[in-house]
């Protein structure tokens, strides 16, 4: 049997599988990302699995040089690896904190190329982890590095470029947060209609050749948006945290927003704060534990 904890942040959903100590730790360890995938597909299926919009695995760090000691590795619900996934971030952090693995209210976690510092901002009545602050680190915004092929603006970076699709032309701006994200400002809530017909053609669009998140967002204030994300091999997500992340660096090089924000999602609301000094991306929401099970 397989332990497993249902968490969620922002209502995008996963089930972690700690795989950091004991016999779990000798199984996952080693285990390469297409041993992974169908156990993924599985579990995040809604009808015969646990249903998820990831699956969560963590483990011992194992790079000498790694500030994080422990490392966490998403899959999709189609099965495919995902190197960032902010969200999933917080609520392993939540775990590891709750669960004495991480003393304290500071845990650092590699997922990808990216290290994660993290840091326990709010806790509940019984003195459970409810809200961390997650160090994202700072955008990729060379587009050859996204990668994305949209014409740049002469600098390297995606910016309001031209996107045609469906017979529909956007301006996209493309930034990386360790995954590839398309931000499409839009002039008002974007409603079913936008993100579900034009998501998937987008995802998979020739423009992105590793596919790409993508992002409806209408700015209601300078500091306060309303985001809804099409997502890579999961389809709509209630929430996108590194999403959220790429709509605040987005908006603050496209002149629309300020470098703090309370982006709104499907399933609550996130705070960024794009930090001048290093250029580093901070985002702070809720990491919320649903149940614990075994599955066969």
């Amino acid at each position: 049997m397989l332990p497993f904890t249902k968490m969620h942040g922002c209502a995008n959903d996963y089930v972690v599988v700690a795989a950091y100590e004991g016999e779990l730790a000798a199984r996952f360890a080693g285990a390469a990302a297409d041993q992974i995938e169908p156990l993924a597909r599985r579990l995040c299926d809604r009808r015969t699995g646990v249903g998820a919009d990831g699956f969560v695995v963590v483990v011992r760090e194992t790079r000498p040089d790694s500030p994080a000691r422990f490392e966490m590795r998403m899959h999709n619900p189609d099965g495919s690896y995902s190197p960032m996934c902010g969200n999933a971030l917080r609520c392993v952090a939540k775990h590891l904190i709750d669960s004495g693995a991480a003393p304290g209210d500071e845990v650092v976690v590699r997922t990808g190329g990216t290290i994660a510092p993290m840091l326990a901002t709010r806790r509940d009545a019984a003195g459970r982890v409810a809200q961390i602050e997650a160090d994202l680190g700072p955008p990729v915004l060379d587009a050859a590095a996204i990668p994305c092929r949209l014409p740049t603006s002469g600098t390297g970076r995606v910016l309001d470029a031209p996107l045609a699709v469906g017979g529909r032309e956007f301006r996209a701006s493309a930034v990386s947060m360790g995954n590839p994200h398309c931000v499409l400002f839009v002039d008002e809530p974007a409603d079913d209609a936008l993100v579900h017909g034009f998501g998937p053609q987008i995802e998979r669009h020739g423009a992105f050749p590793e596919r790409t998140n993508t992002e409806f967002v209408y700015c209601r204030t300078r500091t306060r948006l309303v985001q809804r994300t099409w997502e890579r091999g999961a389809g709509e997500t209630h929430a996108c945290g590194s999403g959220a992340c790429a709509v605040a660096v987005a908006g603050v090089l496209t002149g629309r927003t300020e470098r703090r924000v309370t982006i709104e999602l499907l399933g609550g609301a996130l705070s960024l704060h794009w930090r001048e000094a290093d250029s580093h991306v901070l985002m702070t929401g809720p990491a919320v534990e649903v149940f614990r099970g075994e599955v066969d």
